[in-house]
Parts: C-alpha cells; structure tokens; sequence
C-alpha cells in the first residue's frame, strides 16, 4: 500500500477509537436508577418547561405511543434511514437523468 492510503487509514481509526477511549462514562444517577440511555431531547425539553410553568398541558396527545425508549429510538432511526434512501434514491434518478440528457443533445450533435 502507499504510505498516503496507510496514513488516511490511521487517521480514520484514530478518529473513530479516540473519541470513544477519550470520553468517560455518564455519572450514576444518586437515586439508584441507571442513566437513561435513550433520553433525548423531548424529554429535557418537558422537564424544562415542567420547570418553567408547572400547570402546562399539552394541546394534544400522541396518536403512538412506543413500548419503551429503545423502541421510539429503532423507529426513530428507522424514520431517518428510509429518509435518506428517498433522497439518495431521488438524488441518483437526477443524475441518471441528466447523463442521458446530456448523452442524447451529445448524440443529436454528431448526427448533425
């Protein structure tokens, strides 16, 4: 291999182990609980405005509500993948056509 692939190689592991090696583990919760692993924006965003005016009610309930948090994290995830299949999709279906597109005006010039 050349040195240039060995190091971008080292780079990317390095990349990937350090952070991971570098960052400790989330303090234990005083009360006895585990941490929660899968707490993520939504439910600081409730304790805040729990803080700010106690006697808020929501407009509206959820139509779904998941078993646990692993499960709204699964779908979560599985929300943002099939996202980014449709735009990969549609992105890749752009190109192809503006390949033909240009293969075709390419062709009606030489046949000109």
């Amino acid at each position: 291999m050349k040195a240039r692939t060995v190091l971008v190689w080292l780079a990317i592991v390095a990349l990937t182990v350090l952070p991971l090696w570098l960052v400790s583990a989330p303090p234990a919760n005083p009360g006895g609980e585990a941490p929660a692993l899968f707490a993520g924006a939504d439910d600081r965003a409730q304790r805040a405005i729990g803080d700010i005016a106690p006697g808020y009610k929501p407009w509206f309930a959820p139509v779904f509500e998941p078993a646990s948090d692993e499960i709204a994290s699964l779908l979560f995830a599985l929300q943002a993948a099939i996202g980014a299949g449709v735009i990969g999709f549609w992105l890749g279906l752009s190109v192809a056509r503006e390949r033909v597109s240009k293969a075709a005006s390419a062709q009606d010039q030489r046949a000109d």
